[in-house]
């Protein structure tokens, strides 16, 4: 066949080798940083992405009222990451033409345009201190406005924490800051007290605005903090700042360690295990319909190759007419093949009924088609049983129905609907012996898989099945 022609395959090794080194994740990474920064040089600036320490740095925005604490909680977060401290002070003293600009605004009390805000920040991003150790904004932005012309200029925290207070407390912290005037550190007496005597013997009172002021001030951002948070709203965690400052910092500083749910692609390979009777098809065809991954059924996939009239086909056909297990090798054959084809290559798969002991999984493991996401499907036996035996199917639809979830459409359908034969009690209890029998030793085979409670209704079971999607890779394929 011409190349040129042949269908296009996507080799499996590149999804696995992908997820193991965070491949999607590093892309996605550097192109934000890309275009944030806007280099000149696009090409040098990616390579010295990759020669810095770290990928991830951070790039955080510290927001809240007046006297909540913020310069405290930046100064130690920076400090503790090795991040850039930025804040509206800081941007005004570098001395640059832009800094110039905007403090003419101040001079005469005025608020610095939003647009020559940006560009002083970006400015400021741009210099090589940031970009090597990142970043942490100090109450900026302050406005809704800011933050979308933040937004519109690809600058965009990965995490924005938005400290809270009552009115009263805040008002309190206002009359009673002090400043370490070597260090510019602020205190309180009764808030944050400097544990060094000698620390505490210089404080001075800081600058002192009228009540009149502070309360202008705490009403401007109750204005604007709505505004604020629906523009950060996938990104924001809300810290109560009335409790002890260790208390405040730390629960900070957890938040901002947490890694950003990844926007990256991730192609979902996906093992569903569980007895008979569990429901292993239809959340897979749930998660298929919702996910657009592709539904692998491995005995629906063995009968509609013996029916197809193949090679392989002819040979599996003989097992699946006695009732045979088809050979361990035969079946991998037509599974390789199947999780070849682009459509699984792109958009991931659900594989379920295979593997079925501990030698199948070994071999599915040792192959190029490894799980990323493993899950197995609790239920008794009884439940099992009760669920099995009220099952029946359509022989002109090949749709299956259940008496009590599921019952026919109508009397036409009910009356042709037939039993299958390996749905009967003696069959059931059979195949449920050897589902257990293999049980503990592909348990071992998986011990990050996810263990969820089938016996409940089909979208509680979807509903955790997501939930495990939704975490971060597991360690299975590394």
């Amino acid at each position: 066949m011409d190349e040129t022609v042949k269908p296009l395959r996507i080799p499996p090794e590149m999804s696995v080798y992908a997820d193991r080194h965070d491949v999607f994740d590093l892309v996605q990474s550097m192109v934000s940083s890309l275009m944030v920064d806007r280099p000149e040089e696009p090409i040098s600036y990616l390579i010295g992405l990759l020669k810095r320490s770290r990928v991830n740095i951070p790039r955080i925005a510290v927001l809240g009222p007046p006297a909540a604490g913020r310069q405290t909680v930046v100064r130690q977060l920076c400090a503790q990451l090795g991040s850039v401290q930025v804040s509206v002070d800081s941007l005004l003293d570098d001395q640059s033409e832009l800094s110039k600009q905007a403090l003419q605004y101040t001079h005469t009390q005025q608020e610095v345009p939003a647009e020559l805000l940006v560009k002083l920040i970006q400015q400021r991003l741009a210099k090589i201190d940031c970009f090597r150790r990142g970043w942490v904004l100090e109450g900026i932005p302050q406005t809704r406005q800011q933050a979308l012309s933040l937004q519109e200029a690809g600058i965009s925290p990965d995490h924005v924490v938005m400290l809270e207070a009552p009115d009263d407390v805040l008002l309190e912290r206002s009359q009673g800051r002090l400043v370490d005037p070597l260090t510019g550190d602020v205190y309180h007496q009764t808030f944050i007290w400097p544990s060094d005597q000698t620390v505490a013997q210089r404080l001075e009172k800081g600058r002192s605005l009228s009540e009149e002021q502070r309360l202008a001030k705490l009403q401007r951002y109750r204005c604007e903090v709505t505004g604020l948070s629906s523009a950060y709203q996938h990104v924001l965690k809300t810290v109560n700042a009335d409790q002890p400052h260790a208390d405040v910092y730390q629960q900070v500083l957890g938040f901002v360690l947490t890694r950003r749910r990844s926007l990256a692609p991730h192609i979902p390979r996906i093992l569903l295990f569980g007895p008979p009777g569990s429901g292993k098809s239809l959340q897979a065809r749930l998660l298929s319909e919702k996910y657009k991954t592709v539904d692998v059924c491995c005995g629906q996939l063995l009968r509609s190759v013996a029916a197809g009239g193949s090679a392989v086909g002819e040979l599996i056909r003989p097992y699946l007419e006695t009732g045979r297990r088809a050979p361990d090798s035969l079946v991998l054959q037509v599974l390789t093949e199947r999780l070849s084809r682009l459509d699984c290559s792109s958009r991931g798969w659900i594989l379920h009924g295979f593997p079925s002991d501990r030698e199948q999984a070994r071999s599915l493991q040792e192959s190029s088609y490894q799980p990323n996401r493993v899950f197995f499907l609790q239920l008794t036996d009884d439940v099992c049983l009760e669920r099995i035996s009220l099952r029946a199917t359509d022989p002109v639809s090949g749709e299956r129905y259940h008496s009590v979830s599921r019952p026919a459409p109508g009397p036409a359908v009910q009356n042709r609907l037939q039993t299958r034969p390996e749905h009967t009690t003696h069959s059931v209890t059979h195949t449920l012996t050897q589902y257990w029998t293999h049980t503990a030793a592909l348990q071992a085979m998986y011990p990050d898989a996810v263990h969820i409670n089938a016996d409940q209704d089909p979208h509680s079971v979807l509903e955790a099945l997501e939930s495990g999607l939704s975490t971060r890779r597991s360690t299975l394929s590394d």
